[in-house]
């Protein structure tokens, strides 16, 4: 079998390599466009990452494709409806940084509230005044989290022990879960209105859209703190500006940007649609980097030694499985 991976680190393509020693494997540190024509004509398997878009051209562009294994929970970087019109089959990776992104959604979360980054600036300067410093406790806080799925429990569960109030949105609600973990389920106006720190574990979908936008934010406790270690479409990134200049978000802290992909790849701004919009955004998020109360990192919520690890094997496995003719973790277009 044929096997293309796309943005490998070095750790990774040892890995790999070491996994698939009797499969013809080629490993890109980038994303397709690094690819060449005669690989691509090859490829029987495609284990991208999220900043690999595969829509029609590019899987036109690998006319013996059978699967993309993506080594992602998220798949909405693969057009799904195309793949599947084209046989091709798309497996995922369900479940492997629960606990990593849960971890690192408080370590924003305490960062923003307690302002670490700003003091380790400043001392680092050899600055050590204290004005502009002073932060706020979690406990006794309210904490909203949108998305009570596997990552989002485990958020749930830490809060717990910071002895915050918890309430969650989330359109599948598990009773017996919210009474062993002690936080109650809310309609989406009551959280905002009550929260006075959200945090958004939603998985990207058209129905989960902006659900951050100008309305949901009019809503908003006024001061609140916005966190988002899931994906950038959840916000309206112009929506988000308007309320922190209102005062209404009063820090944000972004692991995950609306068009992250444009600023990680520029060349993918000037596609064949909506290069205008794409633009804006790009400015919007320019804009987000340099309010002094946002806190932007580069999607690593899930970027820890042992979350990687169970990425990998289960996206080794989803191929392995394919080849045997019993294909787990299969996504299904809607």
């Amino acid at each position: 079998m044929f096997i293309l991976a796309t943005e490998v680190t070095e750790d990774e393509a040892q890995y790999l390599t070491q996994k698939f020693k009797h499969e013809t494997l080629k490993l890109l540190k980038g994303s397709l466009d690094e690819a060449s024509k005669e690989d691509l004509a090859q490829v029987e398997a495609l284990l991208p990452f999220i900043h690999t878009a595969i829509g029609p051209a590019e899987i036109d562009a690998m006319p013996q494709l059978k699967i993309i294994a993506t080594r992602s929970t998220g798949y909405d970087h693969i057009d799904l409806n195309y793949a599947t019109q084209k046989g091709v089959l798309v497996c995922n990776v369900p479940g492997y940084g629960e606990t990593a992104v849960a971890e690192y959604t408080f370590a924003l979360m305490l960062d923003v509230t307690r302002k670490v980054y700003e003091a380790i600036r400043r001392t680092k300067a050899g600055n050590y005044t204290l004005e502009g410093l002073q932060g706020f406790d979690l406990y006794g806080k309210t904490l909203g989290v949108v998305g009570a799925g596997a990552i989002g429990l485990h958020v749930i569960r830490i809060a717990k022990g910071f002895g915050m109030d918890v309430i969650a949105f989330d359109v599948f609600q598990n009773r017996l879960i919210s009474e062993i973990l002690g936080f109650r389920y809310a309609e989406m106006d009551e959280l905002l209105s009550r929260s006075d720190i959200i945090t958004l574990h939603a998985p990207a979908l058209k129905s989960t859209y902006h659900t951050i936008n100008r309305e949901s934010l009019a809503k908003t406790k006024r001061g609140a703190v916005l966190i988002n270690t899931a994906r950038g479409s959840l916000v309206d990134t112009e929506a988000l500006l308007w309320a922190l200049n209102d005062g209404i978000i009063s820090a944000a802290a972004l692991d995950a940007l609306e068009g992250e992909e444009f600023l990680q790849n520029e060349e993918e701004l000037f596609g064949d649609t909506n290069v205008e919009e794409k633009l804006k955004t790009v400015v919007r998020n320019n804009i987000l980097q340099r309010h002094p109360n946002v806190t932007i990192t580069p999607h690593v919520a899930f970027n820890s030694r042992e979350a990687l690890r169970r990425i990998l094997d289960t996206s080794i496995e989803n191929v392995q499985n394919y080849a045997k003719g019993q294909p787990r973790n299969t996504v299904k277009a809607k």
